[in-house]
């Protein structure tokens, strides 16, 4: 009976079987990318549990009971998903599929030769946050000098301004949310560098481009700086800075929506102090003083606009007197009163498929210096120089998406500027104003995620020029594999002359043409540049001495500039530490101004190296810092005059190499307190540690017989100060996920 049963069971289990194996039919094929068999594609038919994955091949086989129209879908999020109507019968199906790229923001390569991205929109190399400003060593939270730690910017310490792949520091401009900012630096006198005016915790992003850049911006043959400030802070706050240098303090207050928050800022600072504790290189008659003071504010609408104002008004004073080197002069004494006020406004807005920028900015800026000589302690030849400037822009952009990776946009663009120069020693004032007038046009174009493009054309009309010119710019980038990218560039760049050149003769623009081929290595936590750039001058200007001041001949000048630059920055091999080494190859040669002769500029370094390292220590709640940075000797060159006042070339010679080690930690007494109501910081900075005889140039007597070295103000410099922020912990900032 057992037996019987049993015999049962099997004859219908075998029955069912068959019944099931004559209901399943086989769907199978091969899933191609570019004809290429793809893996990982999910093959399935919609609204069911039957499918399978393709194999390295990209073949796939899978059985279903399905019948009559189904949908076959093919996906992956690398590729737009496919659906394929198809009909079940009783006969196995074979179903091929071809499939196309997903086209994604996050995927698609990034044009990056030339520039260097620090946003939080965007996947560019991530460098230069305001927390990578303000840890590095011998920065001093300046942008400008944190920069000159990246390859292609050159270590300057006499002048202000960033001298970028042979350039001088007028060719390269600085932009403010898309305006331009005029005189970004503090006013100042030769040998003494001025710093920032901006404050570098206004800004949440920037892009560096140290060539090849948009066409949204001109007027610069070398680099643009472009700073993009925070929309709201992130709550109400009040900050405090205490040091022997200044004293700052400020508050921000911002509504619960976030739609509404204004701001006021101030400081002062002396120096004299300092001067007392520090040895300087300087001779100060008037130790260096300055008061400032910013407002803010931001006003977002009901539709996502955005209005944003910063404002601000600074004056400073310096003195100095130096050992002349004219035998019937014992002391030359040099003065300066500054004031400066800035006005900055933006609005960004999407209407449709429509975003709109606008923005404006102006700048009053006045430079009194009084120069004057000392002979058996009486004054005598007083002179001065009065320079009082006006500066206007304004901007409108009108951008639209084409797809995800693709877009067009196109603007206009005004700029005006009014100078006038009084010498004491001249009976004719000088005066110019320029208004220069721009339209500009752009696509971007994604073809893949692995290639895409940018073309630009900008056009600019200038009052003094009096005609049009027109400079087309073109890049592309490619994906080699997933981690290395290739980018190249190419574009014509067109600067006036200063202000200040402007009257004698007729002047044209001057003219810059860059080449540069990048590749790049990106990965988490790790990115590697290497950068080969050429840069050739033309109708640069050429000067002589006329009523006592240099003034253009004519735009006769040339010169070209090409290098190397390697960058490498890692987060990753060493724990917890972040680095980066940058190397620069400069070869240049440059005929303008007041050169005689095509000459290695003396601005400029044929190597230069730099290297930074942050470590956080979480239990001693500091942070460490180090920068070195290194530049072969740079050449110096007397010129003189003849008769006519045209330059000659009285001789010259090279620099003793440059060498500075910085140091800087910064110690947060607050962290892992929960009941901390402030957030505190403590900041200690050596700047030149080792005490290196630093040498930037040399100043000559009239007859050039007889030098003196332009040396740093002072050989090291020690920076101590406290910063205490109420409403805001931005301890975990501070420690820098990023270093």
């Amino acid at each position: 009976m057992q037996t019987f049963i049993i015999s049962k069971v099997l004859l219908l289990v075998l029955f069912l079987i068959g019944v099931f194996s004559n209901g399943q039919i086989t769907i199978s094929g091969k899933v191609n990318f570019k004809n290429k068999g793809t893996r990982d594609i999910s093959v399935t038919l919609k609204d069911s549990y039957d499918g399978t994955t393709t194999d390295e091949n990209g073949n796939y086989s899978f059985k279903t009971f399905e019948k009559n129209t189904q949908i076959l879908v093919f996906s992956n999020p690398k590729f737009v998903e496919i659906e394929k109507s198809i009909i079940i019968g009783n006969e196995n199906l074979t179903v091929n599929s071809a499939l196309k790229e997903q086209i994604s923001e996050i995927d698609a390569v990034v044009i990056s030769a030339g520039s260097i991205e620090a946003s939080d929109r965007k996947r560019a190399t991530t460098l230069l946050t305001p927390i990578d400003i303000y840890t590095t060593a011998g920065a001093n939270g300046q942008v400008s000098a944190a920069l000159e730690t990246l390859p292609g910017v050159q270590k300057i310490g006499e002048t202000e301004g960033l001298f970028v792949r042979g350039g001088t520091g007028d060719e390269t401009k600085f932009f403010m949310d898309g305006n331009l900012v005029n005189n970004f630096f503090g006013n100042s006198i030769p040998g003494i560098k001025s710093m920032d005016r901006l404050n570098t915790s206004l800004f949440k992003g920037n892009v560096f481009s140290s060539g090849g850049y948009s066409a949204v911006y001109g007027q610069a043959l070398s680099s643009v700086l472009v700073l993009e400030s925070i929309d709201f802070p992130e709550r109400n706050s009040i900050d405090i800075g205490i040091s022997p240098l200044f004293l700052t303090a400020g508050f921000q207050n911002v509504n619960e929506e976030k739609s509404k928050s204004f701001g006021i800022f101030g400081s002062y600072s002396n120096l004299g102090w300092t001067t007392k504790l520090i040895k300087f290189n300087n001779d100060f008659t008037k130790a260096p003083e300055s008061f400032g003071t910013n407002f803010n504010f931001r006003i977002k609408n009901k539709n996502g606009g955005i209005l944003k104002y910063y404002g601000s008004f600074d004056t400073n004073k310096i003195g100095l007197q130096s050992e002349s080197l004219e035998p019937n002069i014992d002391f030359d004494n040099t003065s300066l009163k500054g004031k400066n006020t800035f006005h900055n406004l933006s609005f960004r807005q999407k209407f449709g498929e429509y975003l709109v920028n606008l923005g404006s900015s102006y700048t009053f800026n006045s430079n009194f210096i009084d120069l004057s000589n000392i002979f058996q302690d009486v004054e005598i030849n007083p002179n001065s120089i009065n320079i009082k400037g006006n500066y206007f822009n304004a901007k409108g952009i009108l951008e639209r998406k084409i797809n995800r990776i693709s877009a067009v946009r196109g603007g206009i663009e005004f700029n005006q500027a009014t100078e006038k120069t009084d010498l004491a020693f001249s009976p004719n004032p000088y005066q110019s104003n320029d208004q220069i007038t721009s339209v500009f046009g752009e696509a971007d174009l994604g073809f893949s995620n692995h290639l895409s493009a940018k073309i630009g054309l900008r056009s600019e009309y200038s009052s003094e020029i009096n005609r049009w010119n027109f400079a087309p710019r073109f890049a592309m980038a490619y994906r080699i594999s997933k981690s290395w990218t290739s980018s190249l560039a190419y574009g014509i760049f067109y600067q006036n002359p200063e202000q200040k050149y402007f009257g004698a003769n007729p002047l044209n623009y001057q003219k810059a043409e860059h080449y540069i081929l990048q590749v790049q290595k990106s990965e988490e936590g790790r990115s590697f540049r290497l950068e080969a750039f050429y840069k050739n001058y033309s109708d640069l200007i050429k000067t002589k001495v006329l009523d006592y001041r240099p003034v253009a001949i004519d735009n006769n000048g040339d010169g070209y500039a090409k290098g190397i630059e390697v960058f490498w920055r890692d987060k990753k091999s060493i724990k917890d530490i972040d680095y980066w080494i940058s190397y620069s190859y400069l070869d240049s040669k440059r005929n303008f101004q007041n050169y005689d002769q095509s000459l290695f500029p003396n601005f400029a370094a044929k190597h230069t190296l730099s290297v930074v390292a942050k470590k956080f220590v979480t239990n001693w709640k500091t942070g460490f810092n180090l920068s070195y940075t290194y530049a072969s000797g740079r050449p110096f060159y007397n010129f003189k005059t003849k008769d006519d006042g045209a330059y000659y070339l009285n001789n010259q010679g090279k620099l003793k190499d440059y060498n500075a080690l910085n140091f800087s930690l910064n110690y947060l007494p607050n962290l892992g307190k929960k009941d901390a109501k402030a957030f505190t910081i403590l900041v200690l900075s050596v700047n030149n540690i080792l005490g290196q005889k630093n040498i930037y140039g040399y100043q000559f007597s009239n007859d050039g017989l007889r030098s003196q070295p332009i040396l740093p103000s002072a050989s090291t410099f020690v920076f101590i100060g406290c910063f205490i922020n109420f409403g805001i912990d931005r301890t975990q900032d501070a420690i820098n996920n990023n270093l």
